[in-house]
């Protein structure tokens, strides 16, 4: 069988390498404080990770101690995820199909990865509604997003395609970027992820700039010596979840409870 975009993509693309840079730190930093977070208000919890990579969270939270399972759908990936980590229950699969595990299943699911792969708003709640069906009633919910302000400032102005892109049609008129499978991701906006969010039924507890500015400032924190960098990351924890802030992150947690 023909290995899809999305497979041939990750098979080369070094997300282990993306996490550890400095504004991928940043990310994982803050993703893991909220994680954490949340988990300690269960006992036991089990924690599923759905589109776990090459197992960056699922692997530190098993290690941890944690009862962790993992789903990934490239299959490299989850043989480097099991390389890394044999107490990972993991198994390859798909976001929009989770069948394989049954109903309330789990006290916490992130949800980390496959937003940014499915390109309709139907796609993106089957598999938010996926997630909240093997989630306990009462558990949460971690989901990320990549972010339409971001791509258009970075990939549009900063790298000089936005005309290119408006002429193409991959830009609206509204400068909301048009969904493309051959562009492999897909953006959202704040208002995306309430629908997305109401359509599931889903209670909104917050969200949180997963890296807020990181992504624009690579080299100033490539630059920075480490008390300098340990300072903007308590920076960056204490406006995280600053609203007016938000949707110009470049990834976005959503968390929210099945009640």
């Amino acid at each position: 069988m023909a290995l899809s975009k999305i497979e041939q993509y990750y098979n080369k693309f070094n997300e282990d390498k993306r996490l550890t840079h400095r504004h991928g730190i940043v990310e994982f930093t803050t993703s893991i404080k909220y994680i954490k977070e949340y988990l300690a208000l269960f006992e036991n919890p089990k924690i599923i990770d759905i589109g776990a990579g090459t197992g960056r969270y699922s692997v530190a939270l098993a290690e941890d101690g944690y009862d962790v399972t993992a789903v990934e759908l490239v299959k490299h990936n989850l043989n480097v995820l099991k390389e890394k980590n044999a107490t990972v229950k993991a198994f390859q699969g798909n976001a929009l199909n989770l069948k394989r595990f049954e109903d309330d299943s789990f006290d916490l699911t992130i949800l980390f990865g496959p937003m940014y792969h499915l390109f309709t708003i139907d796609e993106k709640i089957k598999a938010i509604n996926e997630a909240k069906r093997i989630t306990k009633k009462g558990g949460f919910i971690l989901t990320a997003y990549y972010m339409n302000e971001y791509a258009v400032i970075i990939h549009g102005f900063r790298d000089n395609f936005i005309k290119q892109s408006i002429a193409e049609g991959k830009i609206d008129s509204n400068f909301r970027i048009v969904a493309n499978e051959e562009d492999l991701y897909s953006m959202v906006r704040i208002e995306d992820i309430n629908y997305i969010n109401d359509e599931a039924n889903l209670k909104k507890i917050k969200l949180i700039a997963a890296d807020g500015a990181s992504d624009y400032m690579r080299p100033v924190l490539n630059k920075m010596d480490d008390a300098t960098f340990d300072l903007y990351i308590q920076y960056h924890l204490s406006i995280c979840e600053r609203q007016d802030l938000i949707g110009a992150s470049s990834h976005v947690i959503s968390i929210t409870q099945k009640v």
